[in-house]
């Protein structure tokens, strides 16, 4: 966007397009321009009931983000927020877990942001 000085999910190519490779089962992005940090942009986003939506992406494991500036001195920020991810198979003749896996107790979240337990 920024080298292209323009605000557009698709300035790459569709963003579908571009996520497929990431075998997410959902993702979302936010974009935004102006903003010279993140907080104002994350401000942003949060009181944008369609950007807070993405925010809050159900599943959602993995987040990332960038900025970049453009020819014009204005700052794009971009946001991507996937998860539902699909588990991988085991092998033939593997078992799926260890016992010792599977008596692990349940760690509470401290802090839960964007689905994400801390």
């Amino acid at each position: 966007m920024a080298a292209k000085d323009k605000l557009d999910h698709d300035v790459l190519g569709p963003f579908n397009s571009r996520m497929a490779p990431a075998k997410a089962g959902r993702a979302a992005e936010n974009i935004a321009y102006g903003y010279e940090d993140f907080k104002r942009t994350l401000d942003q986003w949060i009181n944008s009931s369609g950007h807070r939506k993405n925010l809050l992406l159900t599943k959602a494991s993995k987040v990332g983000v960038a900025s970049a500036r453009s020819a014009t001195n204005r700052t794009y920020w971009a946001m991507v927020i996937a998860g539902d991810y699909e588990k991988p198979r085991p092998a033939e003749g593997k078992k799926s877990g260890s016992k010792a896996e599977s008596r692990k107790p349940r760690q509470s979240c401290r802090m839960t942001l964007l689905g994400i337990c801390f």
